[in-house]
């Protein structure tokens, strides 16, 4: 074994670590602006939230027609997703009602969910430095919790968030 000393980088995140200040710092800037290059949107106008509320996304927005089908095909929609979970569940909990919505149309996804997928790529380009920040505080849990009365269109289904923080940074989260 050999000691490579304090860990900066692990699955992707970059750590920073201030001893003086006694901070923790996660961190999937580098990552983000990969997968932003991947999809050709790194050069995108950045957007203030992950969804607009004009997002109304219903599986009658998914493609009807074969031709519609086959142009839908050669788009990498599931690919996207999954880039966008990963960092969702590492160090960006700020997505993930966002990625929720955009994953129930995995299976048949038609334009309006392709640019929904769009948006939340613009919003991570605005916020490409936003990371997990652990700092000293007083170790106070705190549980944050909202959601949307049958906010789904199709089935007519709630949605709820979560997020639980203890002292400065997030613990726990889910959509």
């Amino acid at each position: 074994m050999k000691d490579l000393g304090p860990t900066k980088k692990i699955l992707g995140m970059q750590i920073t670590r201030d001893k003086q200040k006694r901070v923790l710092q996660l961190s999937q800037a580098e990552y983000i602006n990969r997968l932003l290059q991947r999809f050709n949107m790194g050069d995108a106008k950045p957007v203030s939230t992950p969804l607009a509320s004009h997002f109304r996304l219903s599986q009658e927005q998914s493609p009807q027609t074969e031709e519609e089908k086959e142009l839908m095909a050669k788009i990498p929609y599931a690919s996207a997703i999954g880039s966008l979970m990963y960092a969702m569940v590492c160090t960006r909990p700020d997505i993930g009602h966002a990625v929720g919505v955009v994953n129930r149309f995995m299976s048949n996804p038609g334009k309006a969910h392709r640019e929904a997928v769009k948006w939340i790529l613009r919003y991570l380009r605005g916020t490409t430095e936003k990371c997990l920040y652990f700092g000293k505080r007083e170790i106070k849990v705190e549980g944050y919790v909202d959601g949307d009365f049958v906010g789904e269109v199709d089935h007519r289904r709630s949605t709820t968030d979560y997020i639980f923080t203890a002292g400065t940074g997030a613990v726990s989260w889910m959509s």
